[in-house]
């Protein structure tokens, strides 16, 4: 069969505009049927995985296929009707291969004919992101997921109902789970999308914050004798010198921030209300510094350590910029957590220690 042939042959099974499109896309070779690279994109972030930390490319091709990982970080296009989920009806979610963050749903799933997972619309519109594509000599919507940071596919305007949208996503950059077993894979709360009562979660008998907020004598003094706290550790996190003194960070040459870890009963105080408590206690607008205390070490930060705990930190900071008690922006990082090393010894409840000391931290009402 010549070349030109077998290009006809296949546009004529799976109808012309989906073989153009799917050639726009990078697609296949229409001899070999194999997967091809698109134009190069470039990564928005750092691929994270399911608890928002950032994964190394070598984390990322443990974890993936190799077809997963072309697709997902290197924007490649998987064959159509040779691929996992383009004629799947089963009901369930799709979440992101990479993060798990769900993206699409089954009751939004459509058969486009054009040999890939189709869907009307994302489950919610801020967990993917909508970028311009200029390779290949025209304009396209590429379709990236938010968290993951994973290529999933095109969008275009051919698709059913009044918006025409239609979401052509790769299988390879999608996990699907099903109905039976949502609540098992932590996924509960999406029941009621398929007609089911979600079952209420269990708390966990303990959970952990990490804050900064300045001296973390202060910060730890207020939090340590707040209802539900277990526990609190001072210690330095956020920079790249491992083990390192209270000497060095305070020097500013480890990039880490004074911190508390705090740990916590979620059936007596939830992550919120430390996080309000956090922002009462110290000023979160002055960049690099706290009271007399001025250095990147005295930075004001939220280190999560869930995907969960990042989406109510972004909640709770916005809400304190919008309340106009503070003049300036918040300048607070939301970033993930990292190692958390303990401080030494003699800073651990050092205001209990030395009742009177030093501490420029106390409560605002707003």
């Amino acid at each position: 069969m010549s070349i030109r042939t077998g290009i006809l042959t296949i546009a004529g099974i799976i109808g012309l505009d989906a073989f153009l499109t799917f050639g726009a896309l990078g697609g296949f070779s229409a001899v070999s049927g194999q997967v091809t690279a698109g134009a190069s994109v470039p990564a928005m972030r750092a691929s994270t995985d399911q608890g928002g930390k950032p994964m190394s490319k070598e984390e990322l091709k443990r974890k993936l296929t190799p077809m997963q990982y072309q697709v997902t970080q290197e924007a490649a296009t998987e064959p159509p009707f040779h691929n996992e989920f383009w004629d799947k009806n089963d009901k369930g979610l799709y979440v992101d291969v990479v993060s798990g963050v769900p993206l699409f749903s089954s009751e939004d799933k459509f058969d486009s004919q054009c040999g890939w997972p189709s869907f009307k619309k994302p489950l919610d519109s801020a967990a993917v992101v909508e970028r311009n594509d200029r390779s290949l000599g025209m304009v396209r919507t590429e379709v990236r997921s938010r968290d993951g940071n994973s290529h999933l596919g095109h969008l275009f305007d051919d698709g059913p109902g009044p918006s025409g949208a239609r979401y052509c996503i790769n299988s390879a950059s999608l996990r699907f789970i099903p109905v039976a077993q949502l609540d098992r894979e932590g996924y509960g709360k999406y029941l009621p999308l398929f007609g089911l009562s979600a079952k209420p979660e269990p708390l966990a008998a303990k959970a952990v914050a990490t804050l900064a907020g300045g001296c973390f004598w202060g910060v730890e003094d207020l939090i340590r004798q707040q209802p539900g706290v277990l526990d609190t550790v001072v210690g330095y996190t956020g920079g790249t010198t491992p083990n390192p003194t209270y000497e060095q960070v305070h020097a500013g040459a480890t990039g880490h921030a004074e911190a508390i870890q705090i740990t916590y009963d979620p059936a007596k105080t939830s992550y919120e209300s430390i996080l309000d408590y956090f922002f009462h206690i110290h000023d979160p607008t002055t960049l690099n510094r706290q009271g007399n205390d001025i250095g990147t070490s005295y930075r004001s930060a939220i280190f999560y350590h869930t995907a969960e705990q990042k989406q109510v930190a972004e909640r709770v900071k916005a809400k304190v910029d919008a309340s106009g008690f503070w003049p300036r922006k918040v300048t607070t990082e939301i970033v993930p957590a990292t190692t958390f090393y303990s401080a030494e010894e003699y800073h651990q409840h050092y205001l209990v220690k030395n009742p009177g000391g030093y501490t420029c931290h106390f409560l605002r009402h707003y």
